[in-house]
C-alpha cells in the first residue's frame, strides 16, 4: 500500500442512526430539531482537512421499511456523500452489518478510515485497521458516549475527534455534560 498522500483516500463511514440516537436520547433528551443536527458538509470537509487527502463519504441508512427520506438523500448527494440505503430482516442490524462489511473490505484494499459512530460492535474491524500500521484510523463521535471498546483503541493509534469541539459540525452549542480540558474552558459559557 502506498503511503504517498497524493494517491490515498480517506473513507468516511457514517452510522447516521447511531449519531442521531446518541444526539437525541443521550444529549438532547428528545428528537433533534433541524438546527441541532450535524452539518454533514462540515463533517465531510473536516474529513478532507484532517489528513489532507480526498474523501469518499459513505452514509449508511436503514431502508428496511421500504422507503427512503428522499429530501435527506438528495441533500447528502448534493454535498458529496454516497448514501447507502440497506434493507434486511427486522432482526438484522442492517446498518451495522453494512459498515462492518465495508470496514473489512477496506482492510484488504488500503486507504485511511474515519468512522462516525459510538458503537462498540465495530471494535473488531476498527482494531484490525488500527493494527495494520500502514493506515490512519479515526473516530468521529461525542467522546463521552463512545463505547469503551472503541475508546480503548486510542492507546493503539485510533484518533478520536469530537463532533462538536473538533469537527464543529453543529450550528448550536449542545447541552453536553462532559469533561472539559482546561485549555477549552470558557467561564462565560456558565455565567
Amino acid at each position: 500500500m502506498s503511503t504517498d498522500a497524493g494517491d490515498r483516500t480517506t473513507y468516511l463511514l457514517v452510522d447516521g442512526e447511531n449519531i442521531d440516537a446518541t444526539l437525541g436520547s443521550s444529549i438532547l433528551g428528545g428528537r433533534p430539531t433541524p438546527d441541532q443536527r450535524p452539518r454533514w458538509e462540515r463533517v465531510l470537509g473536516f474529513a478532507e482537512q484532517a489528513w489532507g487527502q480526498p474523501v469518499k463519504g459513505l452514509f449508511f441508512l436503514n431502508a428496511s421499511n421500504g422507503s427512503l427520506p428522499m429530501s435527506f438523500v438528495q441533500a447528502l448527494l448534493a454535498i458529496g456523500f454516497q448514501p447507502i440505503p440497506l434493507s434486511g430482516e427486522s432482526y438484522e442490524k442492517v446498518v451495522d452489518i453494512g459498515i462492518k462489511r465495508t470496514l473489512q473490505a477496506i482492510a484488504s484494499r488500503g486507504g485511511d478510515v474515519l468512522l462516525a459512530s459510538h458503537d462498540g460492535d465495530f471494535a473488531p474491524e476498527v482494531e484490525t485497521l488500527v493494527d495494520d500500521g500502514g493506515r490512519r484510523v479515526g473516530l468521529l463521535a461525542f467522546r463521552e458516549f463512545t463505547s469503551t471498546a472503541l475508546a480503548g483503541l486510542s492507546a493503539r493509534g485510533l484518533q478520536v475527534f469530537d463532533l462538536e469541539s473538533d469537527v464543529a459540525a453543529f450550528n448550536v452549542q449542545l447541552p453536553r455534560l462532559r469533561i472539559i480540558p482546561l485549555d477549552e474552558f470558557d467561564p462565560l459559557r456558565y455565567l
